[in-house]
Protein backbone atom coordinates (compact mmCIF):
# COMPACT_ATOMS: atom_id res chain seq x y z
CA UNK A 1 0.00 0.00 0.00
CA UNK A 2 1.24 3.50 -0.80
CA UNK A 3 0.00 6.77 0.39
CA UNK A 4 0.27 9.74 -1.47
CA UNK A 5 -0.58 13.20 -0.59
CA UNK A 6 -1.57 16.64 -1.70
CA UNK A 7 -0.60 19.60 -0.28
CA UNK A 8 -3.18 22.43 -0.23
CA UNK A 9 -2.91 25.62 -2.58
CA UNK A 10 -0.94 28.59 -1.15
CA UNK A 11 -3.62 30.67 0.56
CA UNK A 12 -1.88 33.48 1.37
CA UNK A 13 -4.61 35.81 -0.68
CA UNK A 14 -7.14 34.83 0.38
CA UNK A 15 -6.10 34.72 4.12
CA UNK A 16 -4.67 38.82 3.37
CA UNK A 17 -8.52 39.05 1.72
CA UNK A 18 -10.52 37.34 4.73
CA UNK A 19 -8.71 39.84 7.09
CA UNK A 20 -8.98 42.79 5.80
CA UNK A 21 -12.69 42.10 4.94
CA UNK A 22 -13.22 41.39 9.22
CA UNK A 23 -11.42 44.50 9.95
CA UNK A 24 -13.65 46.08 7.60
CA UNK A 25 -16.58 44.54 9.32
CA UNK A 26 -14.68 46.00 12.83
CA UNK A 27 -14.55 49.46 11.81
CA UNK A 28 -18.03 49.41 10.20
CA UNK A 29 -20.15 47.93 13.22
CA UNK A 30 -18.22 49.98 15.73
CA UNK A 31 -19.56 52.84 13.81
CA UNK A 32 -22.92 51.45 13.79
CA UNK A 33 -23.28 51.14 17.52
CA UNK A 34 -21.89 54.94 17.93
CA UNK A 35 -24.97 55.93 15.56
CA UNK A 36 -27.44 53.09 17.23
CA UNK A 37 -26.51 54.22 21.35
CA UNK A 38 -27.09 57.78 20.17
CA UNK A 39 -30.55 57.31 18.69
CA UNK A 40 -31.37 55.26 21.46
CA UNK A 41 -30.66 58.00 24.15
CA UNK A 42 -32.50 60.26 21.67
CA UNK A 43 -35.75 58.75 21.00
CA UNK A 44 -35.68 56.34 24.25
CA UNK A 45 -36.49 53.56 21.92
CA UNK A 46 -36.08 49.75 23.16
CA UNK A 47 -35.95 48.94 19.21
CA UNK A 48 -33.34 50.45 18.76
CA UNK A 49 -31.79 50.34 22.01
CA UNK A 50 -31.79 46.17 21.13
CA UNK A 51 -30.60 46.58 17.73
CA UNK A 52 -27.50 48.46 19.59
CA UNK A 53 -27.28 45.96 21.60
CA UNK A 54 -27.25 43.18 18.70
CA UNK A 55 -24.48 45.21 17.38
CA UNK A 56 -22.49 45.19 20.17
CA UNK A 57 -22.71 41.56 20.11
CA UNK A 58 -21.90 41.51 16.49
CA UNK A 59 -18.96 43.70 17.23
CA UNK A 60 -17.32 40.86 19.66
CA UNK A 61 -18.19 38.26 16.92
CA UNK A 62 -15.96 40.33 14.03
CA UNK A 63 -13.09 40.50 16.60
CA UNK A 64 -13.41 36.43 17.44
CA UNK A 65 -13.68 36.05 14.26
CA UNK A 66 -10.81 37.64 13.07
CA UNK A 67 -8.74 35.81 15.57
CA UNK A 68 -9.67 33.19 13.77
CA UNK A 69 -9.12 33.49 10.97
CA UNK A 70 -5.50 34.56 11.81
CA UNK A 71 -5.14 31.50 13.70
CA UNK A 72 -6.61 29.02 10.75
CA UNK A 73 -4.19 30.61 8.33
CA UNK A 74 -1.18 29.32 10.03
CA UNK A 75 0.99 26.74 8.73
CA UNK A 76 0.57 22.89 10.24
CA UNK A 77 3.64 22.62 12.85
CA UNK A 78 4.93 19.72 15.32
CA UNK A 79 1.95 20.02 17.55
CA UNK A 80 -1.27 20.76 15.11
CA UNK A 81 -0.29 18.40 11.81
CA UNK A 82 -3.08 18.76 10.43
CA UNK A 83 -3.09 22.71 10.82
CA UNK A 84 -5.19 25.05 12.21
CA UNK A 85 -8.18 25.32 10.25
CA UNK A 86 -10.66 24.32 12.89
CA UNK A 87 -9.86 27.67 14.28
CA UNK A 88 -12.27 28.94 12.25
CA UNK A 89 -14.92 26.90 13.34
CA UNK A 90 -14.62 27.31 16.69
CA UNK A 91 -14.42 31.19 15.98
CA UNK A 92 -17.85 30.84 14.31
CA UNK A 93 -19.46 28.86 17.43
CA UNK A 94 -18.53 31.27 19.67
CA UNK A 95 -19.90 34.14 18.07
CA UNK A 96 -23.21 32.12 17.43
CA UNK A 97 -23.11 31.93 21.16
CA UNK A 98 -22.69 35.53 21.03
CA UNK A 99 -25.97 36.27 18.73
CA UNK A 100 -27.94 33.77 21.06
CA UNK A 101 -27.20 35.84 24.12
CA UNK A 102 -28.18 39.06 22.03
CA UNK A 103 -31.13 37.38 21.27
CA UNK A 104 -32.06 36.54 24.89
CA UNK A 105 -31.00 40.14 25.90
CA UNK A 106 -33.70 41.81 23.79
CA UNK A 107 -36.11 39.75 24.79
CA UNK A 108 -35.37 41.25 28.02
CA UNK A 109 -35.49 44.26 27.28
CA UNK A 110 -38.60 44.29 25.28
CA UNK A 111 -40.77 41.94 28.30
CA UNK A 112 -39.13 45.16 30.92
CA UNK A 113 -40.76 47.80 28.59
CA UNK A 114 -44.16 45.75 28.25
CA UNK A 115 -43.92 46.21 31.97
CA UNK A 116 -43.18 49.50 33.06
CA UNK A 117 -44.30 51.36 29.70
CA UNK A 118 -42.87 54.80 28.15
CA UNK A 119 -42.73 57.15 25.72
CA UNK A 120 -40.72 57.96 23.06
CA UNK A 121 -39.25 61.35 21.57
CA UNK A 122 -37.21 62.44 17.97
CA UNK A 123 -38.81 59.96 16.46
CA UNK A 124 -37.51 61.29 12.88
CA UNK A 125 -33.99 61.22 14.18
CA UNK A 126 -33.94 57.66 14.81
CA UNK A 127 -35.83 56.84 11.53
CA UNK A 128 -32.95 58.61 10.09
CA UNK A 129 -30.31 57.30 11.67
CA UNK A 130 -31.35 53.48 11.86
CA UNK A 131 -32.39 54.42 7.51
CA UNK A 132 -28.71 54.87 7.49
CA UNK A 133 -26.95 52.47 9.96
CA UNK A 134 -29.24 50.09 7.27
CA UNK A 135 -27.33 51.04 4.28
CA UNK A 136 -24.14 50.38 6.21
CA UNK A 137 -25.26 47.20 7.47
CA UNK A 138 -26.30 45.61 4.34
CA UNK A 139 -23.37 46.86 2.02
CA UNK A 140 -20.75 45.29 4.28
CA UNK A 141 -22.79 42.38 5.40
CA UNK A 142 -23.32 41.82 1.21
CA UNK A 143 -19.36 41.97 0.74
CA UNK A 144 -18.33 39.58 3.70
CA UNK A 145 -20.92 36.96 2.50
CA UNK A 146 -19.22 37.29 -1.05
CA UNK A 147 -15.69 37.11 0.38
CA UNK A 148 -16.78 34.12 2.48
CA UNK A 149 -17.91 32.38 -0.88
CA UNK A 150 -14.78 33.05 -2.21
CA UNK A 151 -12.56 31.79 0.42
CA UNK A 152 -15.11 29.43 1.70
CA UNK A 153 -14.81 30.94 5.24
CA UNK A 154 -17.08 29.90 8.09
CA UNK A 155 -15.87 32.59 10.94
CA UNK A 156 -16.07 34.89 8.05
CA UNK A 157 -19.52 33.72 6.77
CA UNK A 158 -20.54 33.61 10.82
CA UNK A 159 -19.55 37.55 10.38
CA UNK A 160 -21.37 38.17 7.60
CA UNK A 161 -24.52 36.35 8.56
CA UNK A 162 -24.30 38.12 12.31
CA UNK A 163 -24.25 41.98 10.16
CA UNK A 164 -26.98 40.36 7.54
CA UNK A 165 -29.19 39.73 10.74
CA UNK A 166 -28.09 43.27 12.40
CA UNK A 167 -29.84 44.44 9.18
CA UNK A 168 -33.10 42.37 9.23
CA UNK A 169 -33.47 43.82 12.79
CA UNK A 170 -32.59 47.35 11.71
CA UNK A 171 -35.46 47.05 9.13
CA UNK A 172 -38.05 45.93 11.60
CA UNK A 173 -37.25 48.70 14.15
CA UNK A 174 -37.21 50.66 11.12
CA UNK A 175 -40.76 50.37 10.06
CA UNK A 176 -41.72 50.14 13.87
CA UNK A 177 -40.48 54.17 14.27
CA UNK A 178 -42.52 54.83 11.34
CA UNK A 179 -46.23 53.01 12.77
CA UNK A 180 -45.39 54.73 15.85
CA UNK A 181 -45.17 57.96 14.64
CA UNK A 182 -47.92 57.23 12.54
CA UNK A 183 -50.44 56.05 14.91
CA UNK A 184 -48.99 56.75 18.04
CA UNK A 185 -48.77 53.14 19.60
CA UNK A 186 -45.78 53.28 21.77
CA UNK A 187 -46.48 49.52 22.44
CA UNK A 188 -45.72 48.80 18.86
CA UNK A 189 -41.71 49.39 20.10
CA UNK A 190 -41.03 46.39 22.42
CA UNK A 191 -42.49 44.00 19.81
CA UNK A 192 -41.03 44.83 16.98
CA UNK A 193 -38.00 44.13 19.42
CA UNK A 194 -39.16 40.62 20.25
CA UNK A 195 -39.56 39.88 16.33
CA UNK A 196 -36.02 41.30 16.09
CA UNK A 197 -34.74 38.65 18.56
CA UNK A 198 -36.44 35.95 16.78
CA UNK A 199 -34.83 37.01 13.78
CA UNK A 200 -31.16 36.52 15.59
CA UNK A 201 -32.24 33.80 16.95
CA UNK A 202 -33.22 31.85 14.05
CA UNK A 203 -29.72 33.50 12.55
CA UNK A 204 -27.52 32.05 15.71
CA UNK A 205 -29.23 28.44 14.94
CA UNK A 206 -27.95 28.12 11.48
CA UNK A 207 -24.67 29.80 12.13
CA UNK A 208 -23.89 27.19 15.09
CA UNK A 209 -25.08 24.57 12.86
CA UNK A 210 -22.46 25.06 10.42
CA UNK A 211 -19.90 25.79 12.58
CA UNK A 212 -20.42 22.80 15.03
CA UNK A 213 -20.51 19.94 11.71
CA UNK A 214 -17.04 21.16 11.05
CA UNK A 215 -15.63 20.09 14.57
CA UNK A 216 -17.43 16.67 14.42
CA UNK A 217 -16.02 15.76 11.17
CA UNK A 218 -18.94 15.67 9.19
CA UNK A 219 -18.85 14.28 5.98
CA UNK A 220 -18.48 16.78 3.07
CA UNK A 221 -22.09 17.50 0.70
CA UNK A 222 -23.55 14.94 -1.41
CA UNK A 223 -22.93 16.72 -4.67
CA UNK A 224 -19.04 17.10 -3.54
CA UNK A 225 -18.54 13.75 -2.71
CA UNK A 226 -19.88 13.23 -6.37
CA UNK A 227 -17.87 15.03 -7.53
CA UNK A 228 -15.00 13.55 -6.37
CA UNK A 229 -16.64 10.19 -6.88
CA UNK A 230 -16.89 11.67 -10.99
CA UNK A 231 -12.95 12.12 -10.86
CA UNK A 232 -11.83 9.50 -9.73
CA UNK A 233 -13.88 6.82 -11.60
CA UNK A 234 -13.26 8.96 -14.92
CA UNK A 235 -9.78 9.68 -14.65
CA UNK A 236 -8.02 6.99 -15.88
CA UNK A 237 -9.09 3.51 -17.75
CA UNK A 238 -6.21 2.16 -16.06
CA UNK A 239 -8.64 2.73 -12.56
CA UNK A 240 -9.66 -0.43 -11.41
CA UNK A 241 -12.15 1.04 -8.85
CA UNK A 242 -11.63 2.71 -5.17
CA UNK A 243 -13.71 2.35 -1.74
CA UNK A 244 -13.79 3.76 1.73
CA UNK A 245 -13.95 7.36 0.58
CA UNK A 246 -13.79 9.30 3.74
CA UNK A 247 -14.18 13.01 3.83
CA UNK A 248 -14.23 15.91 6.18
CA UNK A 249 -13.53 19.82 6.38
CA UNK A 250 -11.45 22.06 8.49
CA UNK A 251 -12.32 25.70 8.25
CA UNK A 252 -11.88 26.24 4.27
CA UNK A 253 -9.25 23.11 4.41
CA UNK A 254 -11.35 20.08 2.72
CA UNK A 255 -9.93 16.24 3.53
CA UNK A 256 -10.48 13.44 1.17
CA UNK A 257 -9.09 10.06 1.51
CA UNK A 258 -9.69 6.70 -0.14
CA UNK A 259 -8.18 3.30 -1.26
CA UNK A 260 -7.62 3.37 -4.87
CA UNK A 261 -7.46 -0.29 -6.89
CA UNK A 262 -5.15 -0.54 -9.51
CA UNK A 263 -4.06 -3.38 -11.76
CA UNK A 264 -1.96 -5.72 -9.51
CA UNK A 265 0.42 -5.76 -12.22
CA UNK A 266 1.44 -1.88 -11.75
CA UNK A 267 4.82 -1.05 -10.22
CA UNK A 268 5.03 1.63 -7.87
CA UNK A 269 5.97 4.28 -9.82
CA UNK A 270 3.42 3.57 -12.58
CA UNK A 271 0.59 4.01 -9.27
CA UNK A 272 2.22 6.84 -8.24
CA UNK A 273 2.08 8.63 -12.12
CA UNK A 274 -2.14 7.92 -11.68
CA UNK A 275 -2.04 9.23 -8.06
CA UNK A 276 -0.27 12.28 -9.58
CA UNK A 277 -2.61 13.36 -11.93
CA UNK A 278 -5.67 12.19 -9.87
CA UNK A 279 -4.46 14.79 -7.26
CA UNK A 280 -4.32 17.65 -9.59
CA UNK A 281 -7.51 16.68 -11.13
CA UNK A 282 -9.56 17.08 -7.72
CA UNK A 283 -7.51 19.91 -6.73
CA UNK A 284 -9.02 21.62 -9.74
CA UNK A 285 -12.14 21.07 -8.70
CA UNK A 286 -12.53 21.30 -4.78
CA UNK A 287 -9.81 23.62 -3.36
CA UNK A 288 -8.06 24.31 -0.78
CA UNK A 289 -8.22 20.34 -0.51
CA UNK A 290 -5.52 17.48 1.43
CA UNK A 291 -5.59 14.13 -0.64
CA UNK A 292 -5.17 11.19 0.83
CA UNK A 293 -4.64 8.04 -1.63
CA UNK A 294 -3.69 4.41 -0.26
CA UNK A 295 -2.92 1.69 -3.27
CA UNK A 296 -4.65 -1.51 -3.18
CA UNK A 297 -3.85 -3.61 -6.08
CA UNK A 298 -6.73 -5.79 -7.62
CA UNK A 299 -7.63 -9.15 -7.00
CA UNK A 300 -7.92 -12.29 -9.19
CA UNK A 301 -11.59 -11.31 -10.43
CA UNK A 302 -11.63 -10.30 -13.55
CA UNK A 303 -14.70 -10.70 -15.23
CA UNK A 304 -16.00 -7.56 -14.60
CA UNK A 305 -13.50 -5.27 -14.37
CA UNK A 306 -13.09 -3.15 -17.52
CA UNK A 307 -9.55 -1.39 -16.59
CA UNK A 308 -6.81 -2.32 -19.01
CA UNK A 309 -4.31 -4.68 -17.72
CA UNK A 310 -1.62 -7.16 -19.18
CA UNK A 311 -2.53 -10.10 -16.60
CA UNK A 312 -6.50 -9.72 -17.04
CA UNK A 313 -7.89 -13.04 -16.60
CA UNK A 314 -10.29 -13.69 -20.31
Amino acid sequence: MRTVKNKSKNLTGFTATKESVARLSIVSISLLIAMKVTASILTGSVGIRADAIHSVIDLLGAIVALVGIRISAKPADHQHAFGHGKAENIAAVFVSSLIFIAAGTIVYEAIHRFSTGGTMELLTIGISITAIALVINLLVSWYALRVARLTDSIALEATGRDLLADSYSSIAVLVGLVLIRTTGINVLDPIVALFVALLIGRTAFSTFRNAIGGLMDTRLSEEEENIIRTCITGYSNHVVGFHHLRTRKAGSERYVDFQLIVPRDFSVDEAHVICDGLEQRLANVLHPVSITIHIEPCNATCYRCTALCTSRIP
